[in-house]
């Protein structure tokens, strides 16, 4: 987030070159957007890190339902967890947890495979110069051609709407020797996520795909070599996977890597579903448990392990804005393209009772896309935000000119089937041409039934199917034959990458600054396939709104833009927002630690905590492990 950068990357004029703005060359160590890195050239560390961490130990964690790959990067097949952080990139990330690196920015990259970089003002073109002495797990080296065969390969077999993205905006892409890789960018376009885009890519070996023929379109259980501080050690499919620090990793001398990467494995234990990860975890199979249901949080953790002080219990801040979860329609069926039987739909969804009744009260009820940040759309546009609105003609409805940001609805908290909902929402069907018919169903003029299903995945918890029978139970009041499927873990992936379902329950991504990302989850332009776009929302309004949040040439205009675009999004209607929290639960045998203070964007459990074998070696003593 620009609001948040500060440091030095400073331009330099090389002899001979023309001073033309998109001319001045630019030289660092590492890239953000605006130009400026917190950390300078010579860091030792990140901040927030213990550089004194000691190595060792293992840290263990659990994973639902199935894997039958290696290979995260297919859309076939279920992935192993984390399969995806033994390969690097140019530019250092987060690849386990997704959380941004280093953890008290938001999208700044410093150099990992690259030492360098350097790019023109204008942001046409980009070169890495990379590290020679990078090496694969197998000791080959990393150079400029796996970069550019990785990014090829993307564009040939990656997720078709990643590689129409990618596609449209980098245009070339050249090994200028085994350690120097160009990058050429489209004209016309934004210079969002250009040069993070390609300093992002994970690189893989050339030498071993064209050895072994793989594709990376298709599932396998053989994981190429990576040039990470972890790889595969072990797995068996459906039980666990062993992933070990690498001794001989090239990178350990690195800044960027001090203090982390402290574990000397990390082991996944896959359960069929919720429950038995849970009592697993009471046993100590597995040591390490992020708390997603608040049943378990609230009355769950009474057993002996915690009464005695074995098991910690944490409540980590999380600076992030909470991910966009809820029910999403799929604006493809016919029926739901209409606002108003979606608008119906949503007052079915008591979120008080919900809250209070199955989950604690130990939520709060979300209503943006970047809830509790300063980009929050609030009440009617103003300033700035309706002049930009304004600006966009015909494009704006009126009423969200003249009305205020649309929140989530209030329900009655002490019972279940709100009656000023259901009386509201029955209107709206009768509005939209639903009508009641004598079995109490609602049709249309044609005599077809108003029929909605909701899929869940079996290996999901209890809470979760309760939250959506309770849902179903207030459609069917509404005359709406509603019914939840409960189905195992692969189906249910199949049917979500299909978009095979009328309403599920899953997310997109909040958004702290612009990028060309925001058109592949939220754009029209590949909402019929994408992955990342689970309602295939395709709004003219919501594209160009992207495009002036990307057009920005100010911190201010961006985020007048993004305020929009917040606004925008929630008055297409196709996402019912369910809950949040503004930290997380976690809970753990009590032989990790962390720094006493976490940076705001990343609790980096997997990133910067570490292992204490004296406390590992008193839990044994005492018969705890």
């Amino acid at each position: 987030m620009g609001a948040l950068l500060a440091g030095s990357a400073l331009p330099v004029i090389l002899p001979g070159q023309a001073r033309a703005s998109d001319e001045e060359i630019i030289r660092a160590h590492g890239y953000s957007f605006f130009g400026d890195l917190k950390y300078p050239a010579d860091y030792a560390h990140f901040d927030y890190v213990n550089p004194d961490a000691p190595k060792g130990g293992e840290i263990s964690l659990y994973a639902p339902g199935t894997f039958d790959s290696m290979n995260p990067y297919s859309r076939k097949g279920r992935a192993g967890r984390l399969s995806w952080m033994v390969y690097e990139s140019l530019l250092g990330g987060s690849e386990a947890t997704g959380e941004p690196l280093p953890g008290d920015r938001y999208n700044e990259g410093y150099g990992l495979l690259a030492e360098s970089l350097e790019y023109n003002r204008g942001k046409t073109w980009v070169i890495f110069h990379m590290r020679p002495e990078a090496r694969f797990a197998d000791g080959t080296p990393v150079t400029a051609q796996d970069v550019v065969f990785s990014h090829n390969l993307f564009l040939d077999q990656g997720l078709r709407s990643y590689a129409e993205a990618v596609r449209r905006r980098v245009i070339g892409a050249e090994a200028l020797d085994d350690h120097e890789v160009r990058f050429e960018f489209a004209e016309g376009i934004s210079r969002r996520s250009l040069i993070d885009q390609v300093g992002g890519t994970p690189v893989f070996p050339r030498a071993w795909y064209e050895a072994t023929g793989a594709r990376l379109d298709e599932p396998r259980l053989e994981a190429a070599p990576g040039s990470g501080p972890y790889q595969v050690k072990s797995y068996d499919v459906n039980r666990n996977i062993v992933y070990a620090r690498n001794p001989d990793y090239w990178g350990w001398h690195l800044p960027i890597n001090v203090g982390r990467h402290n574990f000397d494995t990390i082991r996944i234990e896959y359960f069929a579903d919720d429950n038995a990860a849970f009592e697993a975890f009471k046993a100590g199979i597995y040591t390490f448990r992020p708390e997603g249901n608040s049943k378990t949080w609230a009355t769950g953790y009474d057993f002996p392990a915690v009464r005695q002080g074995h098991v910690v219990r944490a409540e980590l801040p999380d600076g992030l804005p909470p991910t966009p979860s809820g029910f999403v329609f799929n604006l493809g069926r016919e029926v739901l393209k209409d606002k108003r039987v979606r608008q119906a739909i949503a007052l079915g969804f008591n979120f008080e009772w919900t809250n209070q009744s199955l989950q604690y009260g130990l939520f709060r009820q979300r209503h943006s896309f970047v809830q509790d940040t300063p980009l929050q759309a609030e009440g009617l546009p103003k300033g700035d935000e309706l002049a930009m609105l304004k600006s966009l003609g015909d494009l704006v409805p009126q009423e969200m000119l003249s009305e205020p940001a649309v929140m989530a609805h209030s329900s009655n908290p002490d019972r279940l089937n709100d009656r000023r909902n259901l009386r509201r929402a029955m209107q709206l069907l009768d509005e939209a041409g639903w009508a009641v018919g004598g079995d109490g169903k609602r049709r249309n003029a044609a005599g077809e039934v108003l029929t909605i299903e909701i899929p869940i995945s079996a290996s999901g918890s209890a809470t979760m199917s309760a939250v959506v029978e309770s849902f179903v139970s207030n459609l069917a009041l509404m005359g709406i034959d509603a019914k939840f499927d409960k189905i195992d873990a692969a189906q249910y992936t199949a049917r979500e990458r299909d978009r095979d379902y009328d309403i599920i329950f899953d997310s997109y991504v909040a958004f702290l600054e612009a990028g060309t990302g925001l058109h592949q989850r939220y754009g029209s332009q590949e909402a019929a396939f994408s992955l990342f776009n689970p309602a295939g929302l395709a709004s003219p309004l919501v594209d160009t709104l992207i495009d002036r949040a990307l057009e920005s040439t100010t911190l201010e205009a961006q985020n007048v833009a993004l305020m929009a675009l917040d606004r925008a999004l929630r008055h297409e209607f196709f996402m019912i927002p369910t809950w949040y929290l503004d930290r997380s639960w976690v809970a753990y045998w009590d032989m990790y630690e962390r720094p006493d203070s976490l940076p705001p964007y990343a609790s980096g459990v997997l990133d910067f905590w570490w292992y204490n074998a004296e406390k590992a070696a008193a839990l044994k003593a005492a018969g705890a492990l």
